[in-house]
């Protein structure tokens, strides 16, 4: 097949940033190496258009959302619409299923196959901001259907999320994985320095790499620190990531006087790696992931994870890992139950894990979606010369 230019259109991406500027950036390189276009379109402060190592990168500007902590969404349909039209792509890619969603529609018209990529499930996103579980099911659904008319297919990352739309009896659905990159992601970025830097030598070093908001529910992790301390465990707990709740989650910290150190965005990656692997349990406490990347990074790194029985995350690390309810001591046994497991052999089961979720699979997956494969080599000069 002859190369095709891809454009993705994405919201709620910011300089911090995580799971979704990776998924983002990664998916881009893998585009490219397999000699299409892709073009990735999101909001920003101001406009901009760059060559970079995931293809080409538009920012347009948009008004920063309250209350998200820094995130940004491309509110202007008539510029994006202009721009789209510009750009001619031979697929669409979306991964914003609520303002964007209007894209399905350009695109039909068009005659453009466009896909819908779901990072989170509706009906846990409305249920973690306080939504009743029925009527954030009712609102779920309404909003699915929707998606699933408009859009060719909607790309899912797991079963779990998968599964709210099998719910409505949506035949468009496609499987395809994230993952995770286990080159830069190894045991190996263990370092004893790091580690001494946040915890002695007979305290449980625990990390949480999350956004700091009302979905991610970061709060579960410091009665997680609370209840283990309760129990006599020297635990100590390392924050990476901000958001809306850092200043709430600092001052409880130190009111209860809890051993919480907050780092905000890490943004050198080599750092954050050494973090990671350098860490006894991860928590992952997010109860609508929909997939877990900082999860699997730090599985990647060699350290176990313990995670939200409401997520998909329960499917994603196996029996490398720890499920949870959603509440402090839940997590506090589920810390327990890994760091109770010999060190050697919980370290290369979560490494082994990571393992079956490398970068080339889920680009292989999300090109099986838009009904594509890696072009053929004469042609793969004439895509890198296009972008």
């Amino acid at each position: 097949m002859s190369a095709l230019r891809i454009v993705r259109l994405a919201n709620f991406v910011a300089p911090a940033s995580g799971g979704l500027r990776t998924a983002l950036r990664e998916l881009g390189k893998g585009y490219l190496a397999a000699g299409h276009e892709p073009v990735l379109v999101v909001p920003g402060e101001r406009a901009s258009d760059q060559e970079t190592e995931q293809g080409r990168v538009i920012t347009v500007p948009g008004p920063l959302l309250p209350g998200t902590g820094g995130y940004r969404v491309l509110t202007d349909r008539r510029r994006v619409a202009a721009l789209l039209e510009e750009l001619a792509p031979d697929r669409l890619e979306v991964s914003d299923r609520t303002t964007l969603r209007w894209t399905g529609k350009w695109a039909r018209r068009a005659r453009i196959p466009a896909v819908m990529v779901s990072h989170e499930t509706a009906d846990g996103v409305l249920r973690t901001w306080g939504l009743p579980e029925g009527a954030a099911r009712r609102a779920a659904d309404a909003l699915n259907i929707r998606t699933a008319h408009t859009y060719a297919r909607v790309v899912c990352t797991t079963e779990f999320a998968e599964r709210e739309f099998l719910r409505i009896g949506a035949r468009n659905v496609v499987r395809a994985p994230l993952g995770v990159d286990l080159v830069a992601r190894h045991p190996g970025l263990r370092d004893a320095r790091v580690r001494a830097r946040y915890a002695r030598e007979d305290e449980t070093l625990l990390v949480m790499c999350s956004r700091l908001s009302v979905e991610k529910r970061p709060g579960t992790a410091l009665d997680a620190l609370e209840a283990l301390r309760r129990r006599d465990r020297r635990a100590v707990l390392v924050v990476a990531g901000d958001g809306p709740l850092r200043a709430r989650l600092e001052q409880r910290a130190r009111e209860r006087r809890l051993p919480v150190e907050f780092l905000g965005h890490v943004g050198d990656r080599g750092l954050l790696g050494a973090l990671q692997a350098s860490a006894d349990v991860c928590l992952a406490p997010g109860p609508a992931e929909t997939f877990g990347l900082a999860a699997l990074e730090a599985m990647a790194c060699g350290t176990p994870v313990a995670v939200s029985a409401s997520s998909a995350l329960p499917e994603v690390i196996g029996s490398a890992g720890a499920v949870a309810a959603d509440h402090g001591e839940a997590f506090a046994d589920a810390v327990d139950l890994l760091a109770g497991r010999p060190e050697t052999g919980r370290r290369a089961a979560a490494r082994a894990r990571a393992e079956c979720f490398g970068w080339d699979t889920a680009v292989a997956a999300f090109l099986a979606a838009h009904d594509a494969t890696a072009v053929a080599p004469s042609r793969r000069g004439v895509a890198e010369g296009v972008a």
